[in-house]
């Protein structure tokens, strides 16, 4: 399980979701950043002269290739494909930690910072001066701990004409880790035994809330492994706080069936702290978890080995908003 609580397992092939016709759009490859951190990227492209709307995909918390793979799904090429058949670019990009995993991995000092902001600037200049794509109209979308960092992305001085946030938590991510481990324990007894308890996540937790955390302590003690340096970064960094200075529209969506990041606990940071924004939009889908799956029942982590498509529905929402005035 990756930070963002996902599974990764390649079970069966990916066929394109129905909304996704690949006849309306290209696809060329790009490189996104400079020097020993570049990574290689994907620009998809509707027919047309445009000028189209765009968007940067960023993708949630763990070594994520640029589809989002998780088993036989890609939410994040579902996105992609699903808004340029509605005639939005989309560029998605390997995230650091995937392409140069050992190297991100020997680096101490890294932090979500650097996981995040310096590829989603770069994948933001490289839409804008795409021939066919609106330069003044180029947006951010980000899933779970990419919605999340979304605002610090817009905050960073590129043109950003807004944000869609999908999934963004709002709550600790040491916390909830907690809560996750809570939730799966009630629902799927077999994952949680393969996770740290609840008394051990909440020690960890609170190490990193503590006055004790410093860069010297050690990565064994810490939720994930990660070394102290990821945890200062993120715990330094309040998404609703950052948001709330940036005078651009922002959407956000949330499913009800997400455990991972939650109505109650995550969008409701979103909402208290956004709340007198006529620029800002919520919306939630109750059949959705986690990645936008539409199902019944209570999510599961098993949920994710077998094929799914995100929900037309978020992607006709999204799109509509991207091309809105």
């Amino acid at each position: 399980m990756t930070p963002d609580g996902s599974v990764e397992v390649n079970l069966e092939a990916w066929q394109p979701p129905e909304y996704a016709d690949p006849g309306l759009f290209d696809e060329h490859e790009v490189t996104v950043g400079s020097g020993a951190l570049a990574v290689p990227g994907t620009v998809t492209v509707p027919h047309g002269e445009g000028p189209h709307p765009a968007a940067v995909l960023l993708a949630g918390g763990g070594p994520f290739d640029r589809d989002g793979t998780a088993g036989p799904n890609k939410n994040l090429k579902d996105i992609a494909w699903g808004l340029a058949a509605h005639g939005v670019a989309v560029l998605r990009f390997d995230k650091v930690t995937h392409a140069h995993g050992e190297q991100v991995a020997a680096t101490p000092e890294f932090t979500p910072t650097d996981e995040y902001v310096p590829h989603a600037v770069a994948g933001i200049e490289i839409l804008r001066g795409l021939p066919t794509v609106d330069d003044g109209r180029v947006f951010v979308i980000g899933h779970s701990m990419g919605g999340k960092f979304a605002p610090r992305v817009a905050a960073a001085g590129s043109k950003v004409a807004g944000l869609v946030v999908l999934a963004g938590d709002t709550v600790p991510m040491q916390w909830s880790m907690v809560r996750v481990i809570e939730y799966l324990t009630k629902t799927d007894p077999a994952t949680a035994a393969l996770l740290p308890t609840v008394e051990a996540a909440t020690e960890q937790a609170e190490l990193v809330d503590g006055p004790d955390l410093s860069p010297a302590t050690s990565a064994a003690a810490l939720p994930f492994g990660m070394p102290a340096p990821y945890w200062l970064d993120l715990r330094a960094y309040d998404p609703v706080a950052v948001a709330a200075t940036l005078d651009l529209p922002m959407l956000f969506l949330q499913g009800e069936r997400d455990y991972q990041v939650t109505v109650d606990g995550d969008l409701a940071g979103w909402r208290a702290g956004l709340a007198d924004r006529p620029d800002v939009t919520f919306r939630t889908y109750a059949a959705d978890d986690h990645l936008f799956f539409p199902g019944t029942g209570p999510s599961i982590p098993e949920d994710y080995t077998r094929p799914h498509h995100v929900d037309p529905e978020v992607i006709t929402d999204v799109a509509a908003w991207l091309k809105s005035d």
